[in-house]
């Protein structure tokens, strides 16, 4: 019998749904927002920490190749020295009580930015309601943050198209909620990839590595996801920086990395060619200091597509690991002592 008790399971199960359904309640709402003209916007920032600082860096690979200003990933207090009237700021938080990103919202909003918060409530719903800022409610509303990216993600996306810097939204979205479709059906099926991967992985600490953009956005999920859902260690990095530096630390103790360690090289069809190249040669230098090397290779047309692809396959090898220990993947009360103890007076 699987411990489950948050119905983590279900909630990613349903991440196709979380798609169709944030995306009809942004596209209502944003029908008729006022928002800045195109023109008046020179930057953007995306402010966000744990599942809503992966928003952020998703964006940034995703429409940022496409768009005429930089896009910035902001994951801390306070907001970039160059904010100002010309920046439109994305106020990203599920529960709207993460402090960094209320701090975010509140400095930008001082600094004359116009300020989006995409939110399930909280203090940064309250924000906005008391500054009259447009505030994009979460649907469906989902109890664990972790579960709530693309409840998060799609009203980002339908905002960048709303003021013209990310068009064809509507169609990005399309293939991506096709693939993940395939890809959920396929891994809630009883004998799955995502199964067998957790498997084979067993007590041995999983690194994820990725080509740098989406490989390394996926990857970075991954890591988050066996952290919260397995409570386990894992680490992650991305192609080619690793290949200047972390690469030397596996030049020793291959007996004791070999026992202890398991990588999953996370491969995309929008790998730069030398990218691809690097992960080649890595996937055949580190097949001899770890325990196994398994390579994950995402499907679906687009790079949104693809990104959300590996990390759905992720969602479910990291759930499926917690059922290989006998834990609950749901609950983290490590995170809500933290918040305790580092509370403000």
């Amino acid at each position: 019998m699987v411990l489950d008790t948050v119905g983590m399971f279900d909630l990613t199960a349903a991440f196709p749904e979380h798609i169709v359904l944030a995306r009809a309640a942004a596209t209502e709402r944003l029908a008729d927002a006022r928002l800045p003209a195109h023109v008046d916007i020179a930057n953007v920032v995306v402010a966000g920490v744990g599942t809503s600082g992966q928003v952020g860096s998703t964006l940034l690979e995703v429409a940022g190749p496409l768009m005429s200003i930089p896009v910035v990933g902001h994951r801390g207090y306070g907001v970039p020295n160059f904010v100002d009237e010309s920046t439109l700021v994305l106020a990203v938080s599920c529960s709207g009580d993460s402090e960094e990103t209320l701090e975010s919202a509140q400095a930008a909003l001082a600094d004359g930015a116009t300020v989006v918060c995409i939110t399930g409530g909280g203090r940064l719903g309250a924000f906005a309601a008391e500054h009259g800022l447009l505030q994009l409610g979460l649907t469906p509303e989902v109890p664990v943050r972790r579960a709530a990216l693309v409840a998060m993600l799609v009203p980002a996306l339908l905002t960048l198209d709303a003021v013209g810097f990310f068009p064809g939204a509507q169609a990005w979205i399309d293939d991506a909620l096709s693939q993940v479709t395939r890809r959920r059906d396929e891994l809630i099926s009883s004998d799955n990839e995502a199964r067998r991967l957790a498997r084979r992985l067993g007590r041995a600490f999983p690194i994820i590595y990725g080509g740098n953009g989406l490989g390394g956005v996926a990857a970075e999920r991954w890591k988050t996801q066996f952290n919260d859902n397995a409570k386990v260690a894992a680490f992650c990095n991305r192609v080619p920086e690793l290949t200047h530096n972390e690469v030397c630390g596996w030049g020793q103790d291959g007996d004791v990395t070999r026992q202890i360690f398991q990588l999953f090289l996370l491969r995309h069809d929008h790998e730069h060619p030398q990218v691809a190249r690097r992960l080649d040669v890595l996937d055949e230098i580190l097949d001899e200091v770890v325990g196994s090397v398994h390579s994950v290779v995402a499907r679906g047309e687009g790079t949104l597509a693809q990104v959300l692809d590996l990390m759905l396959i992720g969602d479910f090898v990291s759930l499926h690991a917690a059922v290989e220990q006998g834990l609950d993947p749901g609950p983290v009360p490590i995170l809500d002592e933290f918040e305790t103890r580092v509370a403000r007076p």
